[in-house]
């Protein structure tokens, strides 16, 4: 059916009384897209625990999930063809023309720890996190706390990144540039976050007494190279992470960090693809400090 009989269709529908959300093809197949950056499971099952909630999602409505793992130099549209999906759920970092692509496919798209103008979009409240974390350091009389970053083309990490910045403004606090680094991109992301430690430490002048890391993995890097160095954790220097992976539990000491619901990211992505008429474009997961003893001389 062409698009303009699709219309007229829907038009005389509408004039007759029939419901229009009736008339929209059913989704029974999503491609859930991945970012080949994200797709070792294994070493960071962040994105492992958002596709399980699309797929418990998927499967209490009936809808056949399949997952695609694509690189900046594949061809998606061919890929998407293969998978004839219904419907697009994009989760984590995406190239922009990729990105650019997919929209014109002219799916049903929804997009999950990512975030673009006019698009339905799931995130999860990563500035608020960002807050709690450096909040709780504040309180602990930490003021000179250093932020290890990963790439700020990724969405959560910008916004983490924005919220570390703006907690400084709002507890009235000088903000030195000089304590946030980035890793760098060409190295293993744990390699990278150690190398990111080492260079805070090494730095002229004061050594942090705090870092709040993009996430736990880099945040667990973080822990390994200060104890190695002989630092006492948190009397010396505190350290927080964010996602809440089960090693961050079982670190020595056992790590503070933003606890997060990584299924809801995938199940409420889901329900706003199949909404017709959203409230909101932009949907955003609460998160939860947990605090350890990497930040409280008082805890276990």
């Amino acid at each position: 059916m062409s698009e303009s009989t699709r219309e007229r269709v829907v038009e005389t529908a509408r004039r007759l009384g029939y419901d229009s959300a009736q008339l929209r093809p059913r989704i029974r197949r999503l491609t859930f897209l991945l970012h080949r950056h994200h797709n070792n499971f294994a070493v960071s099952p962040f994105f492992s625990h958002v596709l399980h909630g699309v797929e418990d999602a998927c499967r209490e409505r009936g809808i056949v999930p399949s997952v695609l793992t694509a690189g900046p130099t594949e061809d998606v549209v061919q890929q998407m063809r293969l998978h004839a999906p219904d419907a697009i759920a994009v989760a984590g970092f995406v190239e922009p023309e990729t990105l650019t692509t997919l929209v014109a496919m002219k799916r049903p798209l929804v997009l999950i720890d990512l975030w673009a103008p006019n698009l339905r979009s799931v995130n999860l409240d990563n500035q608020a996190g960002a807050a709690l974390a450096m909040q709780h350091l504040f309180a602990q009389k930490r003021t000179r706390v250093a932020f290890i970053g990963g790439s700020l083309a990724h969405y959560s990490i910008a916004q983490r990144a924005l919220g570390y910045r703006r907690a400084f403004f709002e507890a009235g606090l000088l903000f030195d540039p000089s304590l946030e680094i980035t890793i760098d991109a060409g190295l293993d992301p744990d390699a990278g976050a150690a190398l990111a430690m080492e260079q805070l430490l090494d730095r002229p002048g004061p050594r942090p007494d705090a870092v709040f890391a993009y996430n736990d993995l880099a945040a667990l890097a973080a822990l390994r190279v200060c104890l190695a160095r002989g630092l006492r954790v948190p009397e010396d220097i505190a350290i927080v992470g964010f996602d809440d992976i089960p090693a961050a539990a079982h670190a020595r000491p056992p790590l503070t960090t933003i606890a997060v619901d990584k299924e809801a990211l995938g199940r409420r992505g889901v329900e706003l693809l199949l909404e017709d008429t959203p409230s909101a474009l932009d949907i955003r997961i609460p998160v939860q400090l947990v605090v350890r003893a990497s930040t409280s001389v008082n805890m276990p």
